[in-house]
């Protein structure tokens, strides 16, 4: 499954209402450790097709930024069934992200 943009408009539908695992990552283009982080976002989502890999741009989505109390990124968050399960902040090893799946 691609890599999907999650905006304000579209975080009801395809987060909080997707019956599974979603992996959201808090980032921004001015961010080293988030570039970093992107290809192992990307291969995440290539490698879990049963989960919902999405990105959301900190500084376009300030209330979503807010909502989940985003204080440093990169920040990812893993939603089950619309309920946080896990956060952390910060650069992590592939295997680190996909074993809080």
């Amino acid at each position: 499954m691609a890599v999907e943009k999650i905006t304000e408009s579209n975080f009801k539908e395809k987060v909080l209402d997707f019956e599974g695992t979603v992996l959201l990552d808090f980032w921004a283009s001015w961010c080293g450790p988030c570039r970093m982080m992107s290809p192992v976002v990307d291969e995440i989502a290539k490698d879990h097709p049963e989960v919902r890999v999405g990105k959301v741009n900190v500084d376009e989505e300030e209330a979503l930024s807010r909502q989940f109390n985003i204080f440093s990124i990169p920040t990812f968050l893993i939603i089950k069934n619309g309920k946080v399960q896990a956060q952390t902040a910060g650069a992590r090893p592939k295997a680190a992200l996909e074993a809080m799946l």
